[in-house]
């Protein structure tokens, strides 16, 4: 029987296969000095497991003729305000970006507050930035700008 759970089981089961078959170049060193390959490849083993676990108990789920097409519109706009970012992140930073795609999402699909959308797309955006670049010193890009 084919049921919701059961595909996106498959779908996290394959998407660990493909993590794991791209990282097969990877050296993954020992867990002493792991390597670059170690944690992408661990987790993918993890996802490869809890998929498997939702694909074997996603018996009793909706099937997949019976769900219907309601929110549909609303993951078409998730999706090309997603491939916007990744466009968007080596063109622009990585702050204007995110600034621009948490507002709309937030003040234009969730129907929030203009003031509420505004302060929560800039403590996200720049709030991340500041955590990531300068605290956690993992590199992001930055924009034409400097920002």
């Amino acid at each position: 029987m084919l049921t919701t759970d059961r595909i996106g089981g498959s779908a996290f089961c394959l998407l660990a296969l493909f993590v794991m078959w791209e990282s097969r170049a990877l050296p993954l060193g020992t867990l002493r000095q792991p390597g670059p390959g170690y944690v992408p490849v661990l987790l993918a083993a993890l996802l490869l497991i809890l998929g498997a676990l939702v694909w074997a108990m996603g018996g009793g789920a909706a099937r997949v003729a019976g769900v219907g097409w309601g929110e549909a519109r609303r993951a078409l706009v998730i999706l090309v305000v997603s491939v916007f970012i990744c466009l968007g992140l080596e063109r622009l930073g990585y702050r204007l970006p995110m600034l621009a795609a948490l507002l709309f999402l937030v003040w234009l699909v969730e129907r929030r507050n203009l003031l509420a959308a505004t302060v929560f797309a800039l403590a996200l955006s720049f709030g991340s930035y500041y955590l990531f670049d300068s605290l956690l010193r993992v590199p992001l890009p930055r924009g034409p700008f400097g920002i």
